[in-house]
């Protein structure tokens, strides 16, 4: 067999932010071009990062570094990141801003000032210490200031879940180790987390938890609630609806299509398609109790895929079907909240038609 390859870390916007800033500041130091720094991570291990692009005076310089999502590239992967690094004579401290293509913070709920840019403490944090370990001399003097930009920024922004968060303009500063981990679990757990949490300072506790990105546009159209009280769960079912009982959320709407829903159904926490096939025994197995007959039931056995099982169930005329899945589903979710959110589990078909739900409305 084939060794597999060591996925390749990245380092996060918030880490690319702070080498930018720390080449600036040397290049001002020491009057030359910086090529590579290396920087300092919340957790005290250093990296080191390249740097794109340096421009230098006396007193101010403009440097950029290009951030690398390393295996698990995101949307920002690729982005120019710039900081515009001055000195400010009247404060003896490092200020931190916003500018193009960083988002700004209109809805509560973040940890983030409103009206202020979406950076976040952690990547602020890392740069404040990154540069007073080598300019502590100047900052007896006077202050710094330092002005993120991504000029992508503004088209990027939309490409992440940031407008359903209020995050507008652009991308968010973010990360909290400083370094992107391969098909890391923790941003996307963090960002189902701050999903959350937008829901509940906005006065809602009622949220649409979807599997993705077309059964969110069919829930909309039969669930009136606001854009972010939508939260797209992807394959973290079980983590998200353990966040909704810790969170205190008063109902959740669980909603998806065969495939995601078969999976849950079977008790799969985490529905990743790599992590877990749909178990056709398993589907066979809910047709015989619905009274399917014997040669349905085999054909479940060998189908495809469980769009394919659906379609056998449809062309049968099988009954009861469908609305043991979502009885399935509706058992393992309540237990994975502790039994603290009320859920409605709802599956849809392809068309966005509601194949079942549980409780039945």
């Amino acid at each position: 067999m084939a060794e597999e390859k060591k996925l390749r870390t990245g380092y996060t916007t918030g880490s690319s932010a702070t080498a930018a800033s720390k080449a600036a500041l040397l290049s001002i130091i020491k009057q030359q071009k910086i090529e590579e720094v290396e920087i300092t991570l919340p957790k005290k291990t250093t990296i080191k990062i390249p740097v794109n692009s340096c421009e230098f005076e006396k007193n101010k310089a403009k440097c950029s570094v290009i951030k690398d999502g390393g295996d698990d590239p995101d949307v920002t992967h690729g982005a120019e990141i710039i900081v515009e690094l001055t000195f400010n004579e009247n404060k003896k401290q490092i200020e931190i801003d916003g500018g193009e293509g960083v988002g700004i913070v209109t809805k509560p709920g973040l940890g983030l000032e409103i009206n202020k840019p979406a950076i976040n403490p952690v990547p602020k944090k890392m740069i404040t210490e990154n540069l007073q370990e080598i300019g502590s001399d100047i900052l007896h003097k006077k202050g710094i200031r330092v002005e993120i930009s991504v000029p992508k920024g503004k088209e990027l922004g939309p490409k992440t879940d940031n407008p359903r968060i209020g995050i507008k303009e652009g991308i968010s500063i973010l990360g909290t180790s400083g370094i992107v981990i391969p098909f890391s679990t923790a941003s996307y757990a963090a960002s189902i987390r701050q999903n959350l949490d937008v829901s509940i300072a906005m006065g809602n506790d009622t949220v649409v938890l979807t599997t993705g990105g077309r059964s969110e546009d069919f829930a909309k159209k039969i669930v009136d609630l606001p854009e972010h009280c939508f939260v797209q769960m992807g394959d973290f079912s079980g983590y998200t609806i353990q966040q909704c009982g810790r969170k205190n959320i008063k109902k959740a709407y669980v909603v998806g299509f065969i495939g995601k829903l078969a999976k849950m159904a079977a008790g799969v926490k985490q529905t990743h398609v790599k992590g877990s096939k749909v178990d056709m025994n398993f589907l066979a197995e809910l047709a015989r109790k619905v009274n399917a007959d014997k040669k349905i039931i085999d054909d479940i056995k060998k189908a495809n895929t469980a769009r394919h099982v659906s379609e056998i169930i449809q062309e049968n005329n099988v009954s009861g079907f469908f609305e043991l899945i979502c009885a399935e589903v509706y058992k393992h979710m309540r237990k994975h909240s502790e039994e603290k959110v009320p859920i409605d589990v709802i599956l849809f078909d392809f068309e966005g038609n509601i194949l079942a739900r549980e409780p039945k409305g």
